[in-house]
Protein backbone atom coordinates (compact mmCIF):
# COMPACT_ATOMS: atom_id res chain seq x y z
CA UNK A 1 0.00 0.00 0.00
CA UNK A 2 1.44 3.37 -1.03
CA UNK A 3 1.98 5.87 1.73
CA UNK A 4 2.53 9.60 1.57
CA UNK A 5 6.05 10.85 1.01
CA UNK A 6 7.60 12.08 4.26
CA UNK A 7 9.76 15.22 4.39
CA UNK A 8 11.80 15.97 7.52
CA UNK A 9 13.04 19.56 7.73
CA UNK A 10 15.96 20.01 10.14
CA UNK A 11 16.97 23.53 11.10
CA UNK A 12 19.36 25.31 13.44
CA UNK A 13 17.05 27.72 15.30
CA UNK A 14 13.50 28.08 16.54
CA UNK A 15 11.08 30.77 17.65
CA UNK A 16 10.98 33.00 19.58
CA UNK A 17 14.48 33.68 18.22
CA UNK A 18 13.54 35.84 15.24
CA UNK A 19 16.29 34.68 12.92
CA UNK A 20 16.01 33.48 9.34
CA UNK A 21 16.71 29.82 10.13
CA UNK A 22 13.89 29.82 12.68
CA UNK A 23 11.29 31.61 10.56
CA UNK A 24 11.87 30.40 6.99
CA UNK A 25 11.94 26.62 7.66
CA UNK A 26 8.75 27.06 9.71
CA UNK A 27 6.95 28.64 6.75
CA UNK A 28 8.47 26.01 4.43
CA UNK A 29 7.02 23.22 6.57
CA UNK A 30 3.59 24.89 6.67
CA UNK A 31 3.34 25.43 2.91
CA UNK A 32 4.76 22.02 1.95
CA UNK A 33 2.12 20.38 4.15
CA UNK A 34 -0.72 22.70 3.11
CA UNK A 35 -2.07 20.64 0.19
CA UNK A 36 -2.02 17.39 2.20
CA UNK A 37 -0.10 15.52 -0.49
CA UNK A 38 2.89 14.76 1.76
CA UNK A 39 3.69 14.37 5.42
CA UNK A 40 6.05 16.96 6.87
CA UNK A 41 7.96 17.08 10.14
CA UNK A 42 9.86 20.16 11.30
CA UNK A 43 12.79 19.23 13.53
CA UNK A 44 14.05 22.12 15.68
CA UNK A 45 16.48 22.59 18.58
CA UNK A 46 15.42 22.37 22.22
CA UNK A 47 17.51 24.44 24.63
CA UNK A 48 17.89 24.08 28.37
CA UNK A 49 16.62 27.00 30.45
CA UNK A 50 20.07 28.53 30.89
CA UNK A 51 20.59 28.61 27.12
CA UNK A 52 17.05 29.89 26.49
CA UNK A 53 17.94 32.93 28.62
CA UNK A 54 20.94 33.61 26.37
CA UNK A 55 19.02 33.24 23.09
CA UNK A 56 15.35 34.12 23.39
CA UNK A 57 14.27 37.80 23.64
CA UNK A 58 12.32 39.50 26.42
CA UNK A 59 13.17 36.78 28.96
CA UNK A 60 10.90 34.33 27.15
CA UNK A 61 11.36 30.79 28.46
CA UNK A 62 9.61 27.43 28.09
CA UNK A 63 9.35 24.71 30.68
CA UNK A 64 8.71 21.96 28.13
CA UNK A 65 8.89 21.28 24.38
CA UNK A 66 5.09 21.14 24.17
CA UNK A 67 4.88 24.66 25.61
CA UNK A 68 7.28 25.97 22.98
CA UNK A 69 5.43 24.10 20.22
CA UNK A 70 2.17 25.81 21.23
CA UNK A 71 3.90 29.19 21.05
CA UNK A 72 5.30 28.42 17.58
CA UNK A 73 2.00 27.18 16.17
CA UNK A 74 0.08 30.20 17.49
CA UNK A 75 2.67 32.58 15.99
CA UNK A 76 2.45 30.80 12.63
CA UNK A 77 -1.33 30.58 12.45
CA UNK A 78 -1.68 34.29 13.23
CA UNK A 79 0.37 34.97 10.08
CA UNK A 80 -0.83 32.31 7.63
CA UNK A 81 -4.52 32.25 8.59
CA UNK A 82 -4.66 28.46 8.14
CA UNK A 83 -4.09 25.55 10.49
CA UNK A 84 -0.89 23.74 9.60
CA UNK A 85 -0.84 19.97 9.28
CA UNK A 86 2.82 19.28 9.93
CA UNK A 87 4.46 17.71 12.98
CA UNK A 88 7.08 19.37 15.18
CA UNK A 89 9.87 17.40 16.83
CA UNK A 90 12.74 18.65 18.95
CA UNK A 91 16.39 17.67 19.03
CA UNK A 92 18.80 18.51 21.88
CA UNK A 93 20.85 21.63 21.21
CA UNK A 94 23.34 23.87 22.97
CA UNK A 95 24.10 27.53 22.39
CA UNK A 96 27.70 28.30 21.41
CA UNK A 97 28.35 31.82 22.68
CA UNK A 98 31.52 32.23 20.60
CA UNK A 99 29.68 31.28 17.38
CA UNK A 100 26.40 32.95 18.36
CA UNK A 101 24.71 29.78 17.13
CA UNK A 102 22.80 26.74 18.34
CA UNK A 103 24.65 23.48 17.68
CA UNK A 104 23.12 19.98 17.66
CA UNK A 105 23.92 17.50 20.43
CA UNK A 106 24.19 13.82 19.57
CA UNK A 107 22.89 12.15 16.40
CA UNK A 108 19.84 14.25 15.51
CA UNK A 109 18.99 12.07 12.51
CA UNK A 110 17.62 9.55 15.04
CA UNK A 111 14.66 11.88 15.66
CA UNK A 112 13.08 10.48 12.47
CA UNK A 113 12.30 6.72 12.51
CA UNK A 114 14.04 4.73 9.77
CA UNK A 115 10.75 3.51 8.28
CA UNK A 116 9.66 7.06 7.32
CA UNK A 117 13.09 8.48 6.48
CA UNK A 118 12.33 9.45 2.88
CA UNK A 119 13.60 13.00 2.41
CA UNK A 120 15.66 15.20 4.69
CA UNK A 121 15.94 18.94 4.15
CA UNK A 122 18.93 20.31 6.02
CA UNK A 123 18.55 24.05 6.54
CA UNK A 124 22.19 25.15 6.89
CA UNK A 125 23.66 21.69 6.18
CA UNK A 126 27.22 22.73 7.00
CA UNK A 127 26.10 24.03 10.40
CA UNK A 128 24.10 20.85 11.12
CA UNK A 129 26.92 18.47 10.12
CA UNK A 130 30.17 20.13 11.25
CA UNK A 131 30.13 17.98 14.38
CA UNK A 132 27.76 15.20 13.31
CA UNK A 133 28.55 11.77 14.76
CA UNK A 134 26.03 9.12 13.86
CA UNK A 135 24.40 7.41 10.95
CA UNK A 136 25.32 8.96 7.62
CA UNK A 137 22.51 11.20 6.36
CA UNK A 138 22.71 9.75 2.84
CA UNK A 139 22.34 6.25 4.24
CA UNK A 140 19.43 7.13 6.51
CA UNK A 141 17.41 9.05 3.88
CA UNK A 142 16.63 8.44 0.22
CA UNK A 143 17.29 12.06 -0.62
CA UNK A 144 19.11 14.73 1.41
CA UNK A 145 18.74 18.34 0.28
CA UNK A 146 20.89 21.05 1.82
CA UNK A 147 19.73 24.68 1.74
CA UNK A 148 22.54 27.18 2.21
CA UNK A 149 21.26 30.14 4.25
CA UNK A 150 24.35 31.84 5.57
CA UNK A 151 27.43 33.49 4.11
CA UNK A 152 29.74 32.12 6.81
CA UNK A 153 32.91 32.99 4.92
CA UNK A 154 32.04 36.68 4.83
CA UNK A 155 31.40 36.74 8.57
CA UNK A 156 34.62 34.90 9.38
CA UNK A 157 36.73 37.18 7.16
CA UNK A 158 35.81 40.08 9.45
CA UNK A 159 37.24 38.36 12.52
CA UNK A 160 40.83 38.16 13.76
CA UNK A 161 42.94 36.06 11.33
CA UNK A 162 39.82 36.10 9.20
CA UNK A 163 41.34 35.26 5.82
CA UNK A 164 43.04 32.14 7.15
CA UNK A 165 39.92 31.04 9.05
CA UNK A 166 37.77 31.58 5.96
CA UNK A 167 40.20 29.49 3.88
CA UNK A 168 39.89 26.58 6.30
CA UNK A 169 36.14 26.95 6.75
CA UNK A 170 35.55 26.92 2.99
CA UNK A 171 37.07 23.43 2.72
CA UNK A 172 35.41 22.11 5.87
CA UNK A 173 32.02 23.29 4.59
CA UNK A 174 32.58 21.70 1.18
CA UNK A 175 33.70 18.49 2.84
CA UNK A 176 30.73 17.95 5.16
CA UNK A 177 28.12 19.13 2.66
CA UNK A 178 29.45 16.83 -0.07
CA UNK A 179 29.47 13.73 2.13
CA UNK A 180 26.04 14.34 3.67
CA UNK A 181 23.90 15.95 0.91
CA UNK A 182 22.72 14.64 -2.46
CA UNK A 183 21.63 18.10 -3.62
CA UNK A 184 22.42 21.62 -2.53
CA UNK A 185 20.27 24.73 -3.01
CA UNK A 186 22.06 28.06 -2.63
CA UNK A 187 19.65 30.90 -1.97
CA UNK A 188 21.93 33.22 -3.93
CA UNK A 189 25.41 33.40 -5.44
CA UNK A 190 26.55 35.21 -2.29
CA UNK A 191 27.28 31.84 -0.70
CA UNK A 192 30.37 29.76 -1.37
CA UNK A 193 30.26 27.35 -4.31
CA UNK A 194 29.29 23.71 -3.66
CA UNK A 195 29.37 20.77 -6.07
CA UNK A 196 25.92 19.53 -7.13
CA UNK A 197 24.44 22.92 -6.19
CA UNK A 198 21.85 25.12 -7.85
CA UNK A 199 21.10 28.79 -7.15
CA UNK A 200 17.45 29.46 -6.40
CA UNK A 201 15.68 31.63 -3.84
CA UNK A 202 13.29 29.15 -2.22
CA UNK A 203 12.17 31.61 0.47
CA UNK A 204 8.99 33.65 0.53
CA UNK A 205 7.56 36.48 2.59
CA UNK A 206 5.37 36.26 5.65
CA UNK A 207 1.83 36.81 4.22
CA UNK A 208 1.26 39.67 6.67
CA UNK A 209 3.69 41.85 4.71
CA UNK A 210 1.90 41.27 1.43
CA UNK A 211 -1.39 42.22 3.12
CA UNK A 212 0.17 45.43 4.45
CA UNK A 213 1.44 46.29 0.96
CA UNK A 214 -1.95 45.67 -0.60
CA UNK A 215 -3.68 47.84 2.00
CA UNK A 216 -1.22 50.66 1.35
CA UNK A 217 -1.82 50.41 -2.39
CA UNK A 218 -5.60 50.53 -1.94
CA UNK A 219 -5.27 53.43 0.49
CA UNK A 220 -3.11 55.34 -1.98
CA UNK A 221 -5.61 54.92 -4.82
CA UNK A 222 -8.93 55.20 -3.00
CA UNK A 223 -8.28 58.65 -1.54
CA UNK A 224 -5.92 61.55 -1.60
CA UNK A 225 -4.32 60.27 1.59
CA UNK A 226 -0.53 59.91 1.33
CA UNK A 227 0.43 56.26 1.80
CA UNK A 228 3.92 56.92 3.16
CA UNK A 229 4.52 59.82 5.56
CA UNK A 230 7.93 58.88 6.95
CA UNK A 231 11.33 58.81 5.26
CA UNK A 232 14.11 56.21 5.60
CA UNK A 233 14.82 53.39 8.04
CA UNK A 234 16.80 50.20 8.55
CA UNK A 235 15.98 47.15 10.69
CA UNK A 236 18.20 44.23 11.57
CA UNK A 237 20.13 42.54 14.33
CA UNK A 238 22.34 45.29 15.74
CA UNK A 239 25.81 43.91 15.08
CA UNK A 240 28.34 45.62 12.85
CA UNK A 241 28.48 42.90 10.20
CA UNK A 242 24.70 42.99 9.64
CA UNK A 243 24.82 46.16 7.56
CA UNK A 244 25.26 48.74 10.30
CA UNK A 245 28.99 49.13 9.62
CA UNK A 246 28.44 49.80 5.92
CA UNK A 247 25.46 52.10 6.51
CA UNK A 248 27.09 54.32 9.12
CA UNK A 249 30.26 54.53 7.04
CA UNK A 250 28.28 55.68 4.00
CA UNK A 251 26.38 58.25 6.07
CA UNK A 252 29.62 59.50 7.66
CA UNK A 253 31.40 59.88 4.32
CA UNK A 254 28.56 61.76 2.63
CA UNK A 255 27.05 63.98 5.31
CA UNK A 256 27.16 67.05 3.06
CA UNK A 257 25.44 65.38 0.09
CA UNK A 258 22.82 63.83 2.40
CA UNK A 259 22.20 66.98 4.45
CA UNK A 260 18.68 66.95 5.85
CA UNK A 261 18.38 63.15 5.74
CA UNK A 262 16.68 61.59 8.75
CA UNK A 263 16.94 57.86 9.31
CA UNK A 264 15.71 55.50 12.04
CA UNK A 265 17.63 52.34 12.95
CA UNK A 266 15.84 49.46 14.71
CA UNK A 267 17.52 46.45 16.26
CA UNK A 268 18.87 44.61 19.28
CA UNK A 269 22.31 43.08 19.46
CA UNK A 270 25.75 42.92 20.98
CA UNK A 271 26.94 46.09 19.22
CA UNK A 272 23.95 48.31 20.11
CA UNK A 273 25.93 50.68 22.32
CA UNK A 274 28.68 51.12 19.73
CA UNK A 275 26.14 51.74 16.96
CA UNK A 276 24.43 54.42 19.09
CA UNK A 277 27.78 56.05 19.82
CA UNK A 278 28.74 56.13 16.14
CA UNK A 279 25.31 57.49 15.13
CA UNK A 280 25.52 60.30 17.70
CA UNK A 281 28.79 61.52 16.16
CA UNK A 282 27.12 62.22 12.81
CA UNK A 283 25.73 65.61 11.87
CA UNK A 284 22.80 63.84 10.25
CA UNK A 285 19.72 62.90 12.25
CA UNK A 286 20.16 59.20 12.96
CA UNK A 287 17.86 57.80 15.64
CA UNK A 288 18.62 54.38 17.16
CA UNK A 289 15.71 52.34 18.56
CA UNK A 290 15.24 48.88 20.11
CA UNK A 291 14.26 46.10 17.72
CA UNK A 292 10.63 45.45 16.85
CA UNK A 293 8.65 43.12 14.64
CA UNK A 294 8.94 44.42 11.07
CA UNK A 295 5.17 44.00 10.67
CA UNK A 296 4.56 46.47 13.52
CA UNK A 297 2.30 49.39 12.40
CA UNK A 298 5.20 51.67 13.34
CA UNK A 299 6.93 50.69 10.07
CA UNK A 300 3.92 51.01 7.75
CA UNK A 301 4.44 54.72 7.07
CA UNK A 302 8.13 54.53 6.07
CA UNK A 303 8.75 54.94 2.35
CA UNK A 304 12.44 53.97 1.96
CA UNK A 305 14.33 50.98 3.34
CA UNK A 306 18.12 51.45 3.24
CA UNK A 307 20.08 48.18 3.32
CA UNK A 308 23.76 48.30 2.30
CA UNK A 309 24.56 44.90 3.87
CA UNK A 310 26.83 42.57 1.90
CA UNK A 311 26.89 39.68 4.40
CA UNK A 312 23.37 38.44 3.69
CA UNK A 313 22.52 35.60 1.33
CA UNK A 314 18.96 36.78 0.63
CA UNK A 315 17.89 39.47 3.08
CA UNK A 316 14.49 38.70 4.62
CA UNK A 317 13.85 42.30 5.67
CA UNK A 318 14.51 43.52 2.11
CA UNK A 319 11.87 41.11 0.79
CA UNK A 320 9.46 42.23 3.52
CA UNK A 321 10.00 45.92 2.69
CA UNK A 322 9.32 45.27 -1.00
CA UNK A 323 6.19 43.31 -0.10
CA UNK A 324 4.97 46.29 1.94
CA UNK A 325 5.31 48.47 -1.16
CA UNK A 326 8.39 50.42 -0.06
CA UNK A 327 11.38 51.54 -2.11
CA UNK A 328 14.50 49.58 -1.21
CA UNK A 329 18.02 50.94 -1.72
CA UNK A 330 20.60 48.13 -1.69
CA UNK A 331 24.07 47.26 -2.98
CA UNK A 332 24.81 45.63 -6.33
CA UNK A 333 25.66 42.32 -4.68
CA UNK A 334 24.73 38.68 -5.45
CA UNK A 335 22.52 38.58 -2.35
CA UNK A 336 20.23 41.13 -4.03
CA UNK A 337 19.99 39.51 -7.48
CA UNK A 338 16.50 38.13 -6.80
CA UNK A 339 15.21 41.61 -5.90
CA UNK A 340 16.38 43.29 -9.12
CA UNK A 341 13.19 42.15 -10.89
CA UNK A 342 11.09 44.50 -8.72
CA UNK A 343 10.70 48.14 -9.82
CA UNK A 344 11.03 49.48 -6.26
CA UNK A 345 14.48 47.94 -5.83
CA UNK A 346 17.15 50.60 -6.41
CA UNK A 347 20.62 49.15 -6.86
CA UNK A 348 23.84 51.13 -6.41
CA UNK A 349 27.45 50.25 -7.30
CA UNK A 350 29.46 52.67 -5.18
CA UNK A 351 29.25 55.48 -2.60
CA UNK A 352 28.06 58.07 -5.11
CA UNK A 353 25.46 55.62 -6.37
CA UNK A 354 24.18 55.17 -2.81
CA UNK A 355 23.77 58.93 -2.36
CA UNK A 356 22.02 59.30 -5.72
CA UNK A 357 19.70 56.31 -5.17
CA UNK A 358 18.79 57.45 -1.64
CA UNK A 359 17.99 61.02 -2.64
CA UNK A 360 15.95 59.87 -5.64
CA UNK A 361 14.03 57.31 -3.58
CA UNK A 362 13.08 59.94 -0.99
CA UNK A 363 11.79 62.27 -3.72
CA UNK A 364 9.66 59.68 -5.55
CA UNK A 365 6.65 57.52 -4.81
CA UNK A 366 6.90 53.70 -4.94
CA UNK A 367 5.56 51.85 -7.97
CA UNK A 368 2.59 49.62 -7.01
CA UNK A 369 3.36 45.91 -7.24
CA UNK A 370 1.44 43.87 -9.80
CA UNK A 371 -0.35 40.67 -8.75
CA UNK A 372 2.40 38.66 -10.47
CA UNK A 373 5.11 40.49 -8.54
CA UNK A 374 3.28 39.96 -5.26
CA UNK A 375 2.97 36.27 -6.04
CA UNK A 376 6.70 36.02 -6.79
CA UNK A 377 7.39 37.19 -3.22
CA UNK A 378 4.91 34.76 -1.65
CA UNK A 379 5.56 31.43 0.07
CA UNK A 380 3.28 29.74 -2.48
CA UNK A 381 5.73 30.72 -5.25
CA UNK A 382 8.74 29.86 -3.08
CA UNK A 383 7.30 26.39 -2.44
CA UNK A 384 6.78 25.86 -6.18
CA UNK A 385 10.41 26.84 -6.80
CA UNK A 386 11.58 24.48 -4.08
CA UNK A 387 9.60 21.51 -5.43
CA UNK A 388 10.90 22.18 -8.93
CA UNK A 389 14.62 22.46 -8.14
CA UNK A 390 14.66 19.69 -5.54
CA UNK A 391 12.71 17.28 -7.78
CA UNK A 392 10.88 15.84 -4.81
CA UNK A 393 8.22 14.35 -7.03
CA UNK A 394 10.67 12.17 -8.94
CA UNK A 395 10.33 8.40 -8.76
CA UNK A 396 13.32 6.84 -7.03
CA UNK A 397 14.75 4.18 -9.28
CA UNK A 398 16.87 2.56 -6.63
CA UNK A 399 15.95 1.13 -3.27
CA UNK A 400 16.85 2.95 -0.11
CA UNK A 401 20.23 2.03 1.25
CA UNK A 402 19.06 1.21 4.74
CA UNK A 403 21.18 0.04 7.57
CA UNK A 404 19.41 -1.78 10.36
CA UNK A 405 22.16 -0.96 12.83
CA UNK A 406 22.00 2.29 14.76
CA UNK A 407 25.75 2.73 14.57
CA UNK A 408 27.51 4.09 11.52
CA UNK A 409 30.55 2.00 12.37
CA UNK A 410 28.69 -1.22 11.59
CA UNK A 411 28.41 -0.34 7.89
CA UNK A 412 30.31 -2.91 5.86
CA UNK A 413 33.80 -2.34 4.56
CA UNK A 414 32.23 -1.40 1.23
CA UNK A 415 32.55 2.14 2.58
CA UNK A 416 36.12 2.11 1.43
CA UNK A 417 35.16 1.56 -2.20
CA UNK A 418 34.79 5.25 -2.84
CA UNK A 419 36.61 8.35 -1.74
CA UNK A 420 33.40 9.88 -0.49
CA UNK A 421 32.60 6.93 1.73
CA UNK A 422 36.14 6.93 3.06
CA UNK A 423 35.89 10.64 3.77
CA UNK A 424 32.56 10.19 5.55
CA UNK A 425 33.99 7.37 7.64
CA UNK A 426 36.95 9.54 8.61
CA UNK A 427 34.59 12.33 9.67
CA UNK A 428 32.61 9.83 11.75
CA UNK A 429 35.74 8.55 13.47
CA UNK A 430 37.24 11.99 14.10
CA UNK A 431 34.05 13.39 15.60
CA UNK A 432 33.62 10.41 17.92
CA UNK A 433 36.22 11.59 20.43
CA UNK A 434 35.91 14.54 22.77
CA UNK A 435 39.47 15.73 22.12
CA UNK A 436 39.08 15.89 18.33
CA UNK A 437 35.61 17.41 18.64
CA UNK A 438 37.03 20.24 20.71
CA UNK A 439 39.87 20.69 18.23
CA UNK A 440 37.26 21.11 15.48
CA UNK A 441 35.41 23.68 17.62
CA UNK A 442 32.53 21.64 19.04
CA UNK A 443 30.89 22.53 22.35
CA UNK A 444 32.35 20.40 25.18
CA UNK A 445 30.05 17.54 26.11
CA UNK A 446 28.00 17.68 22.89
CA UNK A 447 28.71 14.12 21.72
CA UNK A 448 25.64 12.89 23.60
CA UNK A 449 22.71 14.71 25.25
CA UNK A 450 23.08 15.16 28.99
CA UNK A 451 20.60 13.64 31.42
CA UNK A 452 18.65 16.91 31.76
CA UNK A 453 18.09 17.10 27.98
CA UNK A 454 17.16 13.42 27.82
CA UNK A 455 14.59 13.88 30.53
CA UNK A 456 13.10 17.05 28.97
CA UNK A 457 12.84 15.42 25.53
CA UNK A 458 11.86 11.95 26.71
CA UNK A 459 14.93 10.35 25.12
CA UNK A 460 16.28 6.92 26.01
CA UNK A 461 18.83 6.64 28.79
CA UNK A 462 22.40 7.34 27.74
CA UNK A 463 24.34 4.50 26.14
CA UNK A 464 28.02 4.52 25.35
CA UNK A 465 29.23 4.92 21.81
CA UNK A 466 31.62 2.29 20.56
CA UNK A 467 33.73 2.51 17.47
Amino acid sequence: MDRKQHIAIFTTASLPWMTGTAVNPLFRAAYLAKDGERKVTLVIPWLSLKDQKLVYPNNTAFGSPSEQESFIRQWLEERTAFISGFAIRFYPGKFAVDKRSILPVGDISEIIPDEVADIAVLEEPEHLTWFHHGKRWKTKFRLVIGIIHTNYLEYVKREKNGQFQAFLLKYVNSWVVSIYCHKVIRLSAATQYYPRSIICNVHGVNPKFLEIGKERFEQQHSSNHQAFTKGAYYIGKMIWNKGYGELLQLLNNHQKELAGLEIDLYGNGEDSDQVKEAANKLKLTVRVHPGRDHADPLFHDYKVFLNPSTTDVVCTTTAEALAMGKIVVCANHPSNDFFKQFPNCRIYDDDNGFVEATCKALSEEPVPLTDAQRYELSWEAATERFLKVSELNQVFATEREKNSSKEFASVSLNLWKSMEDTSAYFHYLALGFETTRRAFGAIPGSLQPDEEQRKELGLATSSKHSL
